[in-house]
């Protein structure tokens, strides 16, 4: 009986050691990526103000009233100094704000505005060119790419696991 318990020995030991486990993970990507144009335009508003001392007003200086499509305009005042011969401080600013634009030019050749309608405040981005942007995978090598244009971003991604568990 224990000759066999002594031979049955190995067989287990050796049982175990088919347990073994490998893990192999492989991820090649290459993203390749062709920015749009963007334009954001903030309407500005009209505002008129005066202020003084020693001063006389004939006409109030102010705004003529715009329309939906049209800005505001300025009606000029008349102003005096009050005192002859006295000191006399006076200040006016006027800012004539954005008529409505109610289109917008279409998208161009390559996504691009051609001539964007803008408003006081406005910041615009030209949309990107792919130009020469590229990517290729291989089962064998590091993924490559090749730079575009303006605007454009590429990225080439391998990853490689291995993990071997006993």
């Amino acid at each position: 009986m224990k000759k066999i318990a002594l031979f049955a020995l190995p067989f287990f030991i050796m049982s175990s050691a088919n347990a073994l486990e490998i893990k192999s993970v492989i991820t090649d990507s290459v993203q390749l990526t062709v920015d749009g144009p963007v334009v954001q335009s903030t309407r500005i508003g009209s505002s008129y103000a005066v202020s003084g001392s020693n001063v006389s007003v004939t006409t109030l200086g102010g705004l003529t009233g715009g329309s939906a499509t049209a800005a505001a305009t300025m009606s000029a005042g008349s102003y005096d100094i009050g005192t002859d011969e006295a000191a006399f401080t006076f200040s006016e600013s006027l800012t004539i704000g954005d008529a409505t634009v109610t289109s917008q030019t279409a998208l161009a050749s390559g996504g691009r505005l051609e001539e964007p309608n803008l408003y006081g405040e406005s910041t615009s981005q030209l949309g990107g060119t792919a130009g020469t942007l590229a990517g290729t995978l291989s089962g064998i090598t590091v993924p490559t790419v090749t730079a575009g244009g303006a605007g454009t971003t590429a990225i080439g991604q391998r990853t490689i696991e291995l993990s071997v568990f006993q």
